[in-house]
């Protein structure tokens, strides 16, 4: 096992790897992403698992009739936030992979088909929309409004589809080939620091924070920096500010979480007042109801401040998960196979969310010494990184070979 997950990361490790940062750049539909779905698919023939890629471009590896039903399903993604960690996705995508070797060492066989997957597109960090490879199977995001999402250099999803080799126009739902999946389990790296303090390499996840992205256009007068005075200007660079200042201040009364994270400016230049300033909010919470009283709290926060400034605000919520209790016969069932482990909710979204509409799913974290994630600081030790491979291998076992 030892040699099997140490392989694969060694050779998935320099792929979309970023020599100044130290992160990634692993970007849907891109020359990165390509080479990993070609990894993704070497590894799968390599083992003699069938290849399939389906409609909405995620990679799967089938063990057993893929059309069979009841199939334990395991996997991620390999896609990257811009300047990512090595962890967050390809963990769980290698884990998957050398769990499988586990199971042949240990003489497993599964009594129902058994799969691996690679999600596309799961961080949203090139069109803006987070999982948009389960979001489209699982029919929660339309074919149409798929296709016109548009990159920072306005190169819709369905032209990037196009030029990768993807047929746009197949995308859609796809309840077929989740009525064939009786359990998905993911593996992922902890985001946070709750396994770090703690005895337990690797925790099980009980439930996803509601969480979401809201798109603040923020419009003034571009001006001279230089000739006009302040009480003269309607500078949206100020009503920004103070909306960041007030998203972090509500935030922290009401323990939720929100984050300015990516801003765009017009004209963007040195010595001009700006005319527009667009900044993306993520916030979360551990109820929908505190999510809502948040966010509605910041956007009334930034247009009383706008009124001041003389600066329009204009908010718009471009996606939305709502909170996700996994499945709690399939969470007990993994505790019960890894004895005793913590269970433990998280904030962060996941494709192993998307689909518990659909779907039984439940999650694996291994611990993140740091807590840092969504950086190259994100880090897991090889020995945790083992355990993690070691539960899942007993989870499969026990869902799929018994």
């Amino acid at each position: 096992m030892t040699s099997s997950f140490h392989g694969m990361w060694t050779e998935l490790r320099p792929i979309g790897r970023d020599s100044g940062s130290g992160g990634y750049r692993r970007y849907a539909w891109t020359g990165a992403d390509t080479d990993c779905r070609a990894w993704f698919r070497a590894q799968a023939e390599s083992r003699g698992l069938a290849y399939e890629l389906d409609r909405n471009g995620n990679q799967w590896a089938w063990l057993g009739d893929a059309t069979a039903g009841d199939a334990v399903v395991t996997g991620s993604h390999l896609d990257s936030v811009p300047d990512g960690g090595a962890f967050d996705g390809p963990l769980g995508v290698v884990s998957s992979f050398a769990a499988l070797d586990e199971l042949r060492a240990r003489g497993a066989a599964p009594v129902r088909p058994l799969a691996i997957v690679n999600f596309g597109d799961e961080e949203g960090a090139r069109f803006g929309l987070a999982c948009v490879g389960s979001r489209l199977t699982a029919g929660q995001l339309s074919a149409e409004k798929a296709r016109e999402l548009r990159d920072g250099d306005g190169v819709t999803l369905a032209q990037a589809m196009e030029r990768a080799g993807h047929d746009p126009e197949a995308i859609g739902p796809d309840p077929e080939r989740l009525a064939r999946i009786g359990a998905f389990v993911e593996l992922h790296v902890e985001q946070g620091r709750a396994l770090a303090d703690t005895p337990h390499a690797v925790g099980v996840a009980s439930a996803i924070w509601p969480h979401g992205r809201w798109r603040f256009d923020f419009r003034g007068e571009a001006n001279h920096a230089g000739t006009t005075r302040l009480e003269d200007r309607r500078d949206p660079m100020l009503t920004y500010a103070n909306t960041v200042l007030a998203a972090r201040k509500k935030a922290r009364l009401a323990g939720a979480l929100a984050t300015f994270g990516k801003v765009g400016v017009e004209p963007n230049g040195v010595n001009a007042i700006a005319s527009l300033v667009r900044g993306w909010l993520d916030s979360r919470a551990a109820d929908e109801a505190t999510l809502a009283e948040v966010v509605g709290e910041i956007e009334r926060a930034a247009v009383e401040r706008g009124e001041r400034d003389g600066v329009r605000v204009e908010v718009t919520r471009e996606s939305f998960t709502p909170v996700v209790e996994f499945a709690h016969g399939l969470r007990d069932e993994l505790v019960k196979l890894l004895g005793d482990v913590p269970v433990l909710p998280t904030g962060a979204g996941h494709d192993a969310g998307i689909l518990s509409e659909a779907v039984p799913t439940a999650m694996l974290f291994v611990r993140n010494p740091t807590g840092v994630s969504h950086s190259p600081a994100e880090t897991a030790t090889e020995d945790d990184c083992l355990a993690g491979v070691t539960a899942l291998a007993d989870v499969l076992e026990g869902l799929a070979c018994r």
